[in-house]
């Protein structure tokens, strides 16, 4: 018997908080909005509803796709940059969660501390959605296997390959990847390797979907017949002040032309953008045949409508 997955009211934090199945329910979802989107067909599950936006730090692909996709939802979205809510500073994360909780039926934060999300879930009586933290990215590696899933197919068995700094989007890619059954491999400099608690997660997770996870410190080695290969910025918001350090560092683990010679021949390239092009991966490869770098950023639309559609209760699957 096909069991609902009903999501309605949940907070999306980290991916570690959802089942594979849930993660394949927001995924079966994403695939159907963006077939609703391409024939035109009105899709309004949010009537009438409205999202609070919370940016302690600027965007482009996050605020755009949120605030698109809440109103194609039928819902209207809200912008609060830090300046216009004083988090922490005049009223307190705890305080403004109750206070937003009263007004609108769900909040998406992007922030710099993993802990400000946390917080505003644990006061708000509404679903939060973390747009990232320096944690974890979850809106991000949706979309990311929403688009591993158009171009290959399937996600169990491939090998996901991130070559670069193991950060939040690392860490996103690495829960969902393992418990979706991919083999994932992680490449970073000494000293860069993702959180412990993470890989432990992860090992968890791979162990209970038949997937992998291993970590490696030379990017050749990791990219041999890689079906994806993945990077990011070397220097994240908030790191300026070692991006010259980082720059040395990182170095031999650009994604250039000669690296990508070893994946297998149809392998995807993907970035969660916005690149750094010349540093972490060369114009040659963002832009070739096996980049599908664009089609990524269209899925955070997507698999966000999906996410909101289904905590914010609009439809179940």
């Amino acid at each position: 018997m096909h069991m609902v997955v009903s999501l309605a009211g949940r907070d999306m934090l980290c991916l570690q908080d959802y089942t594979r199945e849930e993660i394949e329910t927001i995924l079966k979802t994403a695939e159907m909005m963006k077939i609703w989107n391409k024939i035109g067909k009105p899709h309004r599950v949010l009537e009438g509803k409205t999202l609070g936006m919370i940016f302690q730090k600027p965007s482009t692909r996050t605020r755009v796709s949120f605030e698109v996709g809440i109103y194609q939802l039928g819902g209207l979205g809200l912008y609060f940059s830090a300046n216009d809510l004083q988090l922490r500073r005049g009223e307190t994360i705890a305080d403004t969660a109750r206070v937003l909780s009263r007004y609108v039926d769900g909040l998406v934060a992007r922030v710099y501390s993993h802990k400000d999300v946390e917080d505003l879930a644990k006061y708000a009586k509404i679903p939060v959605i973390n747009a990232l933290s320096d944690f974890s990215h979850p809106c991000q590696a949706l979309a990311d296997y929403q688009t591993i899933l158009e171009k290959k197919g399937r996600i169990a068995g491939l090998k996901v390959v991130y070559v670069g700094d193991g950060n939040n989007v690392a860490h996103s890619l690495m829960i969902a990847g393992t418990k979706l059954g991919a083999n994932v491999v992680i490449a970073t400099p000494e000293g860069y390797e993702p959180d412990k608690r993470v890989i432990k997660w992860a090992e968890e997770n791979a162990a209970e979907s038949g997937g992998s996870l291993e970590l490696l410190h030379d990017p050749l080695e990791a990219v041999k017949d890689a079906d994806v290969i993945y990077t990011d910025v070397w220097t994240s918001m908030g790191q300026e002040a070692e991006a010259e350090e980082r720059r040395k560092v990182f170095r031999p683990f650009q994604v250039n032309k000669e690296l990508v010679k070893h994946a297998k021949p149809d392998f995807i390239f993907m970035h969660c953008l916005p690149a750094h092009r010349g540093e972490e991966v060369t114009d040659d490869v963002i832009d070739s045949q096996n980049s599908v770098v664009w089609d990524e950023a269209e899925n955070r639309l997507h698999a966000q409508k999906a996410l909101m559609a289904l905590v914010m209760g609009g439809i179940k699957v």
